[in-house]
């Protein structure tokens, strides 16, 4: 007490004079923005975009999409109109064949012909001959092969062709390359959304109540997904037959699983954060902090694992396609062009590579689109350049 005395008797002596205000003039206050604030799904966009390669899948993406609603109706044959007269013929676009660049011009090598019979106009009509190769004997025979245009060798016109070519029937492969990528799409959109809701709503519950309930319900989807693919859509072919309606619930009954999954651990994130903790206490309902409150903050990982499973979803169709369980005749998908292409592979490519382009494009395309918006989406990487 006599120390706390004596102390303030010395700043009692000091003079006030002594003491002056700092920034007394001055405004203090924290530093402007220099740019514009922005909002998460802005910023989001901002980020994807500077990604170039996912920027040119979502425009790939874009195009065959276009293709795939508008490409059968862009000439005059339908999907399943046969022309028998005119099977295997090779891939003619008018405009590019007069070009003279060497393809799409109709062209196609007739091996081990006559060398005398090439002037003859009943074997051969006029400027059907485009070009004579690897000239040789045999037997003491002139043996040539022949690159002719095969339109005018059938006896076309020079309108009447087919952009890539048709068949073993005679069908039009262009019109059903695009009905089949419009058909793998829907199916594969179809089956990603009802996963993506059923693995929404399932690993929400399951994420949020957590304990018995969740070990319950984890062990069934560890049930679910312990059946072989090929038995589920072998029951499913069997009960429902072939069509779109049984490869779609072959691929939702087990998919679904890992979206559930990831929702699940989403909810382990954040339903212990204060924001949920408080509109708990203020009495909100648990629908409404499940999906008000916990759920749009899972928005990124689902969009970005819903893009990675669409490729998987048309792989899928195309492999059950291709080993005959998809859709069956006439009705088309890339698969199903892909297994009677292979057959016919050395001796008209065409029927193969077309369809294969369009699947390659098709996957790549939505796995670099998957890999930008994961970026693209994670809030760690918010604001960075």
């Amino acid at each position: 007490m006599v120390l706390y005395e004596d102390n303030k008797a010395k700043y009692d002596a000091v003079s006030k004079d002594l003491f002056r205000l700092v920034q007394r003039d001055e405004k203090i206050h924290d530093v402007e923005f220099k740019t514009k604030p922005i909002g998460f799904f802005m910023d989001v966009w901002l980020r994807f975009v500077k990604n170039k390669a996912s920027v040119i899948a979502a425009v790939i993406i874009l195009i065959i999409s276009f293709f795939a609603v508008f490409g059968p109706g862009m000439n005059e044959y339908t999907y399943d109109e046969q022309h028998t007269e005119l099977t295997n013929m090779p891939p003619k676009v008018p405009f590019i064949a007069k070009m003279n660049l060497g393809f799409f011009d109709g062209g196609y090598t007739m091996e081990n012909r006559k060398y005398d019979n090439l002037n003859d106009p009943e074997k051969y009509p006029e400027g059907c001959i485009l070009e004579v190769i690897n000239p040789r004997l045999v037997n003491g025979e002139r043996i040539v092969d022949v690159v002719v245009d095969y339109y005018k060798y059938k006896g076309l016109s020079d309108e009447q062709c087919f952009w890539f070519g048709s068949d073993y029937l005679g069908r039009d492969i262009w019109t059903r390359m695009w009905r089949g990528a419009r058909v793998s799409l829907i199916i594969a959109v179809v089956s990603v959304c009802c996963n993506v809701f059923i693995g929404v709503v399932y690993g929400s519950i399951s994420g949020y109540y957590g304990g018995k309930v969740d070990m319950v319900m984890m062990r069934i989807t560890e049930i679910i997904n312990a059946f072989p693919r090929i038995v589920v859509v072998t029951l499913f072919i069997m009960v429902f037959g072939t069509g779109m309606f049984s490869i779609i619930m072959s691929l939702v009954i087990k998919d679904w699983v890992s979206t559930a999954r990831m929702v699940r651990s989403q909810f382990y994130r954040f339903k212990g954060r204060e924001y949920v903790l408080a509109a708990r206490t203020l009495g909100v309902k648990d629908m409404a902090l499940i999906f008000r409150h916990i759920l749009p903050n899972s928005i990124g990982p689902i969009i970005t694992s819903s893009m990675i499973a669409i490729p998987t979803a048309i792989f899928s169709e195309s492999f059950l396609a291709y080993i005959g369980l998809g859709l069956q005749a006439p009705e088309p998908s890339i698969g199903v062009m892909l297994s009677r292409g292979q057959k016919v592979l050395l001796q008209y490519p065409s029927q193969v590579v077309f369809p294969a382009i369009i699947i390659s494009l098709l996957m790549i395309s939505f796995n670099l689109f998957g890999n930008g918006l994961r970026d693209a989406f994670d809030p760690t990487l918010r604001g960075a350049e």
